[in-house]
């Protein structure tokens, strides 16, 4: 069975990455599974250069297929802010409570029919021994409330608004959220590649 590394230490990734790739052989491992520090700055002007260096990196270094995303939101409000800085959108060292507390004073008083936002991500896929790289981005579109809801999600998720499902991502299942997500849109292209390109057949 091949190992994929997802080169994140973000538990909730990690237990979304696997609940959507549960039907392929993969052993997927994540950074917290490795002993040696992989961290990687993230300094290019897009989320798709975001996701490659980190794939690119975390590969030479592992010699295993490696995958990585970079995600964000953007809130039209903003002319996309906070966009590739949504993780530390309130600072370097931020969590998602300081991260929140900022995006909702920045909109203060916006009416939520004007508080339209989408959550973007690029997944990107590289294999050294054969030189391949893909990527592959995922959209989904919401609104920006005016106080969080629900336990669940992580980052933005509180906040972010489905009106179709009349919930947060915070509010929605994991299957839910699998379901609909910029994420899981995302990875639904890599899981193609990844069935297509590397034998990793559904079970």
């Amino acid at each position: 069975m091949r190992k994929l590394l997802v080169a994140t230490n973000n538990p909730g990734k990690i237990k979304e990455i696997k609940e959507n790739f549960k039907n392929l052989k993969l052993n997927i491992i994540g950074l917290s599974d490795l002993e040696e520090d992989l961290e990687v700055e993230e300094d290019g002007q897009t989320f798709a250069e975001n996701a490659l260096k980190k794939a690119r990196i975390r590969a030479e270094k592992t010699d295993l297929l490696t995958l990585a995303d970079d995600s964000g939101l953007e809130v039209e409000y903003l002319d996309g802010k906070p966009g590739i800085y949504s993780a530390r959108y309130a600072g370097e060292d931020a969590g998602d409570e300081e991260n929140n507390e900022k995006l909702l004073a920045e909109l203060e008083g916006l009416p939520l029919e004007e508080r339209f936002a989408r959550f973007v991500c690029c997944a990107a896929l590289v294999d050294l021994e054969t030189g391949a790289e893909h990527t592959v981005e995922g959209i989904c579109q919401g609104v920006i409330l005016n106080s969080p809801r629900g336990k669940g999600g992580f980052g933005y998720d509180p906040l972010f608004f489905i009106p179709q499902k009349n919930k947060t991502f915070a509010e929605l299942s994991l299957a839910e959220k699998n379901e609909i997500s910029h994420r899981a849109r995302a990875l639904r292209g890599i899981k193609e590649i990844l069935r297509d390109k590397y034998s990793a057949e559904i079970m």
